[in-house]
């Protein structure tokens, strides 16, 4: 105990012990029949930020879906940063005062943490991505979005360079994939796009016709 609420340590303690109040507030909130998950990924993918079109708007988004955001619930991910961050940190720390006899600053620290544990939010995101989620009958097969309009919410989608469109399936689930032209086009942030084919982790997008509006409304 006292090495967790050492000055040192204090940031990667607070990790763990927010993340025990999240769970503990999940379990009282689902009891009473709201979770903080359904709060969260019916709040999260509704929110649109107007992004200018720039270099670190497009690297936050392809960080966002590296991570799996969008694929795996809000919740679940933030858990996981917390738990990783906190128990990383933690261990760095036990490791380096045993070598050392010292503690480094945890601000200092906390950055190598931070980096340290993203990887491991995506490894967890690629788990819970193989189980549905939800309801079999509402579970949704990636092939499942061929044909679906989606809207541009972050950056400029070009040949070579995808960028974030989000779509809601017939369940009323909100999605959000990266999206590359088909052909030598240029969608921006706002336009619609329609999906024509996966491409692994994007998929190969086209203006729709008004066809296609109309059966996705």
């Amino acid at each position: 105990m006292i090495f967790l609420l050492q000055d040192q340590n204090l940031i990667f303690t607070g990790a763990l012990i927010l993340m025990f109040m999240i769970a503990l507030l999940e379990g009282v909130m689902t009891l009473i029949g709201v979770g903080i998950s359904d709060l969260l990924d019916n709040l999260l993918p509704d929110f649109d930020v107007d992004v200018p079109d720039t270099g670190l708007s497009g690297g936050m988004t392809k960080l966002l879906g590296w991570l799996r955001f969008g694929e795996v619930p809000a919740l679940i991910l933030l858990v996981t940063f917390l738990v990783s961050f906190g128990v990383t940190g933690l261990v760095a720390q036990m490791l380096i005062e045993s070598l050392a006899g010292y503690l480094l600053p945890g601000g200092l620290l906390a950055v190598a943490v931070f980096f340290l544990a993203l990887p491991q939010v995506r490894f967890v995101g690629n788990i819970m991505r193989r189980f549905a989620v939800g309801d079999e009958s509402e579970a949704v097969e990636r092939n499942s979005f061929i044909g679906r309009v989606a809207i541009i919410t972050i950056g400029k989608a070009e040949i070579g360079s995808p960028a974030e469109a989000r779509f809601s399936d017939e369940f009323g689930t909100t999605h959000y994939v990266m999206v590359e032209p088909d052909e030598s086009e240029i969608f921006n942030q706002g336009d619609k796009v329609l999906l024509v084919e996966e491409l692994g982790a994007h998929f190969r997008v086209t203006r729709p016709s008004s066809i296609h509006l109309m059966e996705n409304n």
